[in-house]
């Protein structure tokens, strides 16, 4: 089994994460599990009408949609995995349940260790067209944070960077809210901002996790379902 990627990108301040948080993020290829989250997110989607319509357009990629609402519930499958270029990885598959229709959101996060990067780069939707980095902090609550860098767009050959004045930045936390009545649970809240158009989408919401075996025991390290694997890997970054 090999370290937890968001163990080996925060380093030392792993450990002032919350309890909760801590077990969340440590699952690790070779583990023989993989985690299940199933919540409702209090608001998710494109708060901008205008927009929308382009982004429809994009929804065969599986990381933007059109859609936008409130209490609407959500699955998420995390899978720990070295990704066919021997990097350590988690992929993450979503499936938002909005009424009449439900759409699927997925990504994969790995670990870079090479030509004077070293940190998370995230690759999003089902072709892994966009990229970008991960810039994680610990609050001093122990929660985590994270803020997106510069995006690179893939077509064919060709690396596009994409200039501050299109690019859009996520922020992002995650956090473990503790309940009076109750075990508590996982909370999430993530907004993307581009500079020209404001917020052009956001999701927030809780969930309850837990971790499922592998049917027939512990699978290789590079094993992935094959639901939750990509039409296209891509390992540039």
């Amino acid at each position: 089994m090999t370290t937890p990627i968001y163990q080996l990108a925060l380093g030392s301040d792993f450990t002032r994460l919350q309890p909760e948080l801590q077990e969340y993020f440590s699952l690790a290829p070779g583990s023989g599990r993989f985690g299940v989250g199933v919540g409702t997110f209090d608001v998710v989607g494109c708060p901008q009408p205008w927009l929308r319509p382009l982004l429809r357009l994009a929804g065969p990629e599986q990381a933007f949609f059109p859609e936008y609402g409130g209490g609407v519930p959500f699955r998420i499958e995390n899978h720990a995995h070295v990704d066919p270029f021997g990097r350590p990885s988690l992929t993450a598959r979503r499936e938002i349940f909005f009424p009449g229709i439900t759409r699927i959101f997925h990504d994969t996060t790995s670990f870079v260790d090479k030509a004077g990067r070293r940190g998370l780069v995230d690759y999003l939707g089902r072709y892994r067209r966009l990229a970008t980095d991960l810039n994680l902090s610990v609050t001093d609550e122990g929660r985590l944070r994270g803020v997106s860098e510069v995006s690179r767009l893939f077509l064919g050959p060709l690396r596009l960077l994409l200039p501050g004045g299109l690019d859009a930045k996520a922020y992002a936390e995650q956090w473990w809210e503790p309940q009076e009545n109750g075990p508590g649970r996982h909370r999430i809240q993530v907004k993307v901002i581009q500079p020209q158009l404001g917020v052009v989408l956001v999701y927030a919401g809780h969930f309850d996790y837990r971790l499922e075996p592998y049917a027939g025991g512990t699978p290789g390290l590079g094993y992935l379902p094959d639901h939750a694997r990509p039409d296209r890997w891509e390992e540039r970054v």
